[in-house]
């Protein structure tokens, strides 16, 4: 190496000669270069560190050779694996095409609704101008002078009682939403109150007829007072699922227009009906007339509950099992269009299922050691089990959802509360379209308060079928409008079985869940299950 450096000292000295010109300078810098490759160790290292950064930048911009991945740190696949886990167990792409699905359902029984509605407003169009025309044409009939006076004393009433039934569903529904908690308890015990003093306010007017009212409305708030007593112990848990249901409203504007709606669209067509009655009660056989027009509005009002329903349902159930932040006026037509054979369908089967329901519950625990009393309340169960695999009220939520028809959506809606344990027994003891109903009956309560009273201070006569016709009209009002906090609730039990470990649903059922396993849990027995847990007190 020292005849090296002796060899390098020269040109190291000439280098400052460079710019003076000649050709010398092109033998010496390759020369330079030539040394460059004799220069001590130190020299080359720091070359090849500075250059020794480009290989891995290359490397890592290609795609990494399998021993590398494996050197660079094996910990690494297993979290990625974990990360998209979630999205390896969503449904196939076969349940999210059919999210959108344009089939109509039930088809049959949206044509049979269709036909009734034609006949129920051409009949109701056909009695109010037979009305209007007697009193304009032939004033002085017996007939005119009939429908004059009942314009005049029996429609005010009733009308009242339809506003007022507008405001108790507002009332209600805002109060579920507002208070959830509270709302359970006041709910059942104001129903019993309620309809007791409305019962001995009937009694009180001293003629046969409101007397039978008063008689069949306080036996009413006698059995609600045994039921709300009987339910105590499932109060705390429903009240839980109430406000964590009602929770996701607040995310989507204008989830409470459709029952707001139809709650508007009910009320201008109990307005033009009462004037229909009044026009058919001088017609051939009136009874039969009325009785036809009074199950045309309860299938009607119905509908209407239920297309609210099915509106709710899928905004909230999209939501749930999709993340998704669905359209309100896209679900509502939807509801109107395709769906609403299934809400026809679904109004005619849910009242049956929900009275055989109430009838099996009451021979449940009347039945004793009578084996008359034994037989007939257990051949009702095994008809309401055999029905309700065909048709329940969870069954509008994977309608909205998926499209599918009203006994297919009920079976397998039924088949997901099964898969799960103890699911089936905890939606069976689910008191929620219990304190649906009862709102509803208080409302009507509430109505004929004010038109019974209002009648018996103007025209007695009138009052016994003033007050009927007023709980029967706050009644359906008030169940259109709670259309949405009983839609809510029906989401969350039913997509928490579809998928019982997503982030939105906190532990409140899973935790219920638990006790039941434990049989610590008071919610059960009821007659679908009577003996699922043995240690319950």
């Amino acid at each position: 190496m020292g005849a090296a450096d002796n060899a390098a000292a020269p040109p190291r000295g000439d280098v400052p000669e460079r710019g003076r010109g000649g050709g010398e300078p092109e033998a010496k810098e390759r020369e330079v270069k030539v040394v460059v490759v004799d220069e001590p160790p130190g020299a080359p290292v720091a070359r090849l560190q500075a250059q020794r950064p480009l290989a891995p930048l290359q490397v890592t911009t290609q795609a990494p050779p399998p021993p590398m991945s494996v050197a660079s740190g094996g910990v690494e696949p297993p979290p990625q694996v974990a990360t998209f886990q979630p999205v390896m167990q969503t449904p196939p792409q076969v349940a999210f095409a059919s999210l959108n699905s344009r089939v109509y359902t039930n088809g049959i029984t949206l044509c049979v609704f269709l036909v009734h509605l034609a006949a129920a407003t051409f009949a109701v169009g056909f009695f109010v101008f037979r009305a209007v025309k007697d009193i304009v044409q032939h004033p002085r009939s017996r007939n005119a002078q009939r429908e004059r006076s009942l314009l005049r004393e029996w429609l005010p009433p009733v009308e009242g009682a339809v506003a007022l039934s507008i405001v108790l569903a507002f009332t209600w529904q805002k109060a579920v939403r507002a208070w959830p908690r509270a709302m359970v308890g006041v709910i059942l015990w104001s129903s019993f109150g309620i309809t007791l003093a409305v019962g001995a306010m009937l009694m009180c007017f001293s003629m046969p007829a409101t007397v039978g009212l008063g008689v069949a409305m306080v036996m009413f708030s006698i059995g609600t007072g045994l039921y709300a007593c009987w339910v105590t112990c499932r109060v705390g848990f429903t009240a839980r699922v109430f406000e964590r249901a009602v929770q996701p409203v607040d995310k989507f504007r204008g989830l409470n227009g459709p029952a707001y709606l139809m709650v508007a669209a009910g009320f201008v067509w109990i307005s033009v009906w009462c004037v229909a009655v009044i026009g058919a009660a001088n017609y051939q056989f009136p009874g039969l007339t009325i009785l036809g027009l009074v199950l045309s509005l309860m299938w009607t009002a119905e509908v209407m509950r239920n297309v609210a329903n099915l509106t709710a349902s899928r905004v909230i159930a999209l939501y749930y099992l999709r993340g998704m932040q669905s359209s309100v006026q896209f679900s509502f037509q939807r509801a109107l269009s395709y769906n609403l054979g299934s809400a026809c369908l679904g109004s005619l089967f849910v009242p049956t299922i929900e009275a055989l329901r109430i009838v099996a519950r009451g021979l449940n625990l009347l039945e004793g050691e009578d084996e008359f009393m034994f037989s007939c309340a257990h051949c009702c169960l095994h008809v309401m089990n055999a029905i309700f695999e065909f048709g329940n009220s969870w069954a509008f939520v994977h309608i909205a959802a998926y499209g599918r028809g009203f006994v297919q959506a009920s079976r397998s809606t039924w088949e997901q509360f099964e898969r799960l344990q103890g699911m089936p027994a905890l939606v069976d003891s689910d008191i929620t379209s219990s304190v649906c109903f009862l709102t509803g009956v208080t409302s009507g309560a509430l109505c004929v308060a004010l038109a019974g009273s209002w009648t018996f201070a103007t025209h007695k006569h009138y009052t016994a079928t003033v007050s009927l016709l007023a709980f029967f009209v706050g009644y359906l009002m008030t169940r259109i409008g709670m259309a949405l906090p009983q839609a809510c609730v029906g989401c969350y039990y039913v997509c928490f079985a579809e998928n019982p470990t997503s982030r939105l649903f906190d532990p409140t059922i899973p935790e219920r869940l638990h006790k039941m396993q434990e049989g610590a849990d008071p919610l059960v027995p009821t007659p679908r299950f009577p003996q699922q847990h043995p240690g319950a007190a």
